[in-house]
């Protein structure tokens, strides 16, 4: 068993479930720079251990089974969802801001159009995935100006997740997933400054799972 085995693993949990490992740390109840880089390796540099403590919180934040994290460790396909490391798609991607214009998605939510632009990102195995990148600082401090988010239409939607949802307004909107019921959608708002979201079910025209984002 290697340093770079854990950790690989501990990031995997993270990207399948749209989040850095800053990120994951935090919904762990860690501090957000317990799995940084620097924190991988001592002063002089040689690797460093993540504690026991740490990986069996981020079980309990990911709802993974050791099982399930030994197999990642030991060199498992990364994220069930399909993301690999070593493997490159090419996407359609457009903006956040265009998300909300006509003529990029069909009525069910997949990207449809020709006014699309494309980016290599890691491979998902939803034929409609796409990407986004923000713009602005609208969604700090969880994502900044010029990342690239990594969208599954077909992903499942749980509690905890972040999700891109658009209204039938035309509005789309990045969160993250409180409370659903069959009736109406509880939605938190990434950027603390902004309000949360409660919206009817029938209000919500698609809802897509952020699955991978690049920070």
């Amino acid at each position: 068993m290697r340093h770079e085995d854990i950790w690989r693993a501990i990031d995997t949990l993270a990207a399948e479930r749209g989040l850095t490992a800053s990120g994951l740390a935090r919904r762990a109840g860690l501090d957000p720079t317990t799995f940084n880089q620097s924190k991988r390796a001592t002063a002089d540099g040689r690797a460093r251990w993540p504690s026991t403590e740490s990986v069996s919180k981020v079980l309990g934040a990911t709802d993974a089974t050791l099982e399930e994290f030994a197999s990642l460790v030991s060199g498992a396909r990364a994220l069930p969802a399909g993301i690999g490391r070593a493997a490159i798609r090419r996407l359609p991607m457009i903006s956040i801001s265009q998300a909300a214009l006509p003529g990029f998605f069909d009525e069910t939510g997949n990207p449809s159009g020709k006014d699309w632009d494309e980016t290599g990102l890691p491979d998902v195995s939803d034929p409609h995935a796409y990407a986004l990148e923000v713009s602005g600082d609208t969604l700090e401090p969880v994502y900044r100006d010029g990342d690239f988010l990594i969208i599954s239409p077909l992903a499942p939607i749980r509690r905890g997740d972040r999700v891109v949802l658009r209204d039938r307004k035309g509005r789309v909107m990045v969160r993250q997933i409180v409370r659903r019921s069959p009736r109406t959608v509880d939605a938190r708002s990434l950027n603390p400054a902004r309000a949360d979201t409660r919206l009817e079910t029938e209000a919500i025209a698609w809802m897509h799972r952020v699955v991978w984002a690049s920070q």
